[in-house]
């Protein structure tokens, strides 16, 4: 299977792709710009529909159960509303060396979002939550590039991925205190085949991971069981997403992140494929 590139070249760091129910539309993140953007879904090569400034980091966001949105900006989280007016949260930390990364929404309406030292120093990287009443707290520590995180169809766990382990793991969460417990190793990437990055979960279990150096999205089984490549004509694949009314699209995103003008001519696009599943509405921020 291989994806179509349905955009130009739109990011840098292109990142978080999810749609977003309210609006009808397609969002990704430029994470380093610092944007959010909004696609016109039925306009031809996506055009882009909407460019939000968030801060100096857009590093996730979800839709919000109550209109607009909630982002993971550099070292906190903000509320947009649907004009694209921001309203920002406490700096969670100080370290000017550390920025939000990627995260997701439980089915509970709680927030997540993984940290990342810029320089990807080993167990810098932390998680936090962000409740529906706008508390925060920290949730999970020691890790070096926190991103995919997506909830099993039944809600019962979660799959989260540290890059640099090279597995995509299991996760519980305390349903009082959102801490993880003890990541287990669910399935391993060999590292010639790319590292796991953003990703996301279907109707029927499965696991699309986005392969960061690996020109692809795979889909593992709900038993682990890799049963499908969608190449990407782009190395850095770095997140993936269904979409659409019927969210039988999958949206995957790309970057420009450490290339040189001319190299890999098409990452920074935006690529989809319908690859015969249907995914899951995104689970939403509830506050």
């Amino acid at each position: 299977m291989r994806a179509e590139q349905w955009t130009g070249v739109v990011t840098h760091h292109g990142e978080g792709p999810g749609w977003d129910p309210g609006a009808g539309r397609l969002r990704i993140v430029d994470l380093l710009a610092g944007d959010l953007l909004t696609f016109d879904t039925e306009a031809d090569g996506g055009g882009v529909y909407e460019r939000w400034h968030l801060g100096e980091i857009a590093a996730a966001w979800r839709p919000r159960s109550s209109g607009g949105v909630v982002a993971a900006v550099e070292r906190g989280f903000v509320l947009v509303a649907e004009d694209g007016t921001v309203t920002a949260g406490d700096e969670l930390w100080t370290d000017p060396t550390v920025r939000m990364n990627d995260g997701a929404c439980d089915p509970a309406g709680n927030f997540y979002c993984g940290s990342m030292a810029y320089d990807a120093r080993p167990g810098a990287g932390s998680v936090h939550r962000l409740t529906p009443d706008g508390a925060t707290s920290l949730v999970h520590t020691g890790v070096t590039i926190s991103n995919g995180l997506a909830w099993a169809p039944d809600g019962d766990f979660a799959y989260y991925v540290d890059t640099p382990t090279q597995t995509i793991a299991r996760i519980t969460t305390d349903p009082s205190t959102g801490q993880f417990s003890t990541p287990e190793p669910w399935v391993a990437v060999d590292p010639g085949d790319g590292s796991p990055d953003g990703l996301t979960v279907d109707a029927e279990g499965g696991v699309w991971v986005a392969l960061w150096g690996g020109s692809a999205v795979r889909r593992y089984a709900a038993d682990g069981t890799l049963d499908e490549v969608v190449e990407v004509n782009a190395r850095q694949v770095s997140a993936c997403s269904f979409g659409g009314g019927d969210y039988r699209r999958l949206f995957v995103t790309t970057s420009r992140q450490g290339l040189a003008d001319g190299d890999d001519p098409a990452a920074g696009a935006v690529f989809t494929v319908d690859p015969g599943i249907a995914g899951l509405a995104p689970l939403p921020y509830a506050g």
